[in-house]
Formats: C-alpha cells, structure tokens, sequence
C-alpha cells in the first residue's frame, strides 16, 4: 500500500514538480499561531501545534530537514550516490548530448520531470526503457550497456530529482559576511526600545548555527506572542490568543486555563503583538542590514 502511495505521489508531481518544491517547502515552514481581523476580514488560523512544528523543523539537522522534506514529498528511496556518480558518466557519454548534463534538457526534454523517471523504482523501469528505447521519437536504444550501467543511470537521475524537489537538503554556505560594528549600531539604534541587553545576552549560543540566528532573530517564533485583553460585562480576561474571528475569541491565560468569550454587545477586544517590531522592521531591511546584525549577534556566545 505505502509504494502504490509514493508512486502515486510522484506521479501527481509530474507536470509542475519544478513549481511545488518551493510551495512544499513553504508549506513545512508555515504556521504562524492565532488569528487576525485584517481590514474587516477574519483569518483563522490553527495556535500552537504548527509554530512548534515549524521551530522543530529548524532546528534539525540538514540531514534530518532532507529526510523530512523527502517523507513530506514522498521521493521515495534515497538515491545511491555511489552509483549515481558512475552513472554520471555513463549519462554524460550516452544521454547528455539531448538532455543536457544534469538531465535539465537540452535539444531533448528535462527528464527531472519525466513521467518515466519519477515512478520508476530501483531502475525497473527506466532499465527497460533504455533497452529498447523510443525509436519513433528519436530516442535511440542503448542495448549495449551493462544491466549495472542502466541502473547507475537511473540512480544518477533520481539524484537530480532529490536535487532539485528536496530542498530540506540545501545547504546554507557561510552568511557571516556582514560587518560586527555596524550590525552593532543597527541593533543599538532599532532594536533596544524594545529589547533590554539581556535579550542579547549570549544569544548566538541558542541557536546551533548562524543562518538558525539569522532566521530566528529576524521573525522569532510567533507561538504565544500574539496577545488579547477582552473586557466584558462579567469582567475582564487576558491571555495569549489562540484564535479570534466576527463571532468570538479564544484566550489562554497565563495558568494555563483556556477562555472562550462571544463577541456581542459590550465586549471590547484590545491585541498586541510582541512581534510588530519585527514586522516593521523586515519592511525596511537591507541585505547588508541583515548580514551585519547577523554576524554582530553571532560574537554575543
């Protein structure tokens, strides 16, 4: 049951594989907590669960992204990069003339893509394929290579799928090229009226890497940071918001107690954001900003 499902999820992928990596992606780092009333229109949104999943998400490993993003895109077996690497050349020799180096397309289709390609397991297919070919539409057969050499081939091309639909394996290169003492005075000028010197106190020491620090400092975590105070005729409640829309809101305070208030006459509901800082200043921030509070922040161990 579970191979007809990947097989099934691949083949979903098919025609728009090169689109729904990024949104896939986007999608296992989205999970803000709470809901708004922006311009009149409600946004429900469901609290908690999400946020600590996006803040498990990034804290993993690349190798723990990689195999999360490929469990959540269902790519199947992990490529042999052993055999890929030979049957790099293989493809080189064989394949690349039409299809390009890495298999992108060339005076031939993309095969990152191909039907063919993304339901094929272990070579079964592909194998077969290369065999006999496609004579009808220019594609030649390759009789002459070895039984391993097919297979080689197809893990090589599996490897370009998990290159291009796994972002989780991306690797982050070295983002400390900003200059300390000017990402020093921006923190100094923009960010103390809402932080004390505690808050960066040893904070580079939290997080397990740079980039974490820089995704982090720049649009923390939302869990509980979306805050409510309702007054109502019974008295008045206070507390994180869990969820608000037209017709009522959800609070929950700080014992842990959750409140569900109807949002009827003599009701007023007054929010805060911990976050609106941040949100002003992502508005306004440069790449050379960016860069040097984040190598400032990461002297603070």
């Amino acid at each position: 049951m579970r191979r007809h499902f990947v097989t099934g999820l691949r083949a979903n992928r098919i025609n728009g594989l090169r689109y729904c990596a990024p949104l896939l992606w986007a999608a296992l780092l989205a999970g803000v907590v709470g809901g708004l009333e922006v311009g009149g229109r409600t946004q429900q949104r469901q609290a908690g669960g999400e946020e600590r999943a996006e803040q498990d998400y990034q804290n993993m490993t690349s190798g723990e992204r990689a195999a999360s993003t490929r469990a959540f895109l269902g790519l199947g077996a992990i490529p042999d990069k052993a055999a890929a690497l030979r049957g790099a050349t293989h493809f080189a020799q064989n394949c690349g003339a039409c299809h390009g180096k890495d298999a992108r397309g060339a005076m031939g289709p993309s095969l990152v893509t191909s039907d063919l390609v993304l339901t094929d397991e272990h070579g079964q297919q592909l194998s077969a394929f290369l065999k006999k070919g496609r004579p009808e539409k220019g594609m030649p057969a390759f009789a002459t290579l070895s039984h391993q050499q097919m297979i080689d081939i197809t893990e090589f091309l599996h490897l370009q799928v998990e290159n291009v639909a796994n972002r989780g394996s991306y690797k982050m290169l070295n983002i400390l090229v900003g200059n300390a003492l000017n990402g020093k005075a921006y923190v100094e000028a923009r960010c103390m009226t809402s932080h004390t010197a505690e808050t960066f106190a040893h904070i580079a020491s939290k997080f397990r890497s740079p980039e974490q620090l820089q995704r982090n400092w720049i649009w923390p975590a939302r869990y509980g940071t979306l805050t409510a105070k309702v007054k109502t005729p019974e008295g008045t409640f206070s507390g994180w918001l869990k969820q608000i829309s037209d017709f009522r809101i959800t609070l929950v305070d700080r014992s842990g107690k959750t409140h569900t208030i109807d949002r009827g006459p003599g009701v007023d509901v007054q929010m805060s954001d911990r976050l609106a800082g941040h949100q002003e200043i992502i508005m306004t921030l440069a790449n050379d900003d960016m860069h040097d509070v984040t190598s400032y922040l990461e002297t603070l161990k």
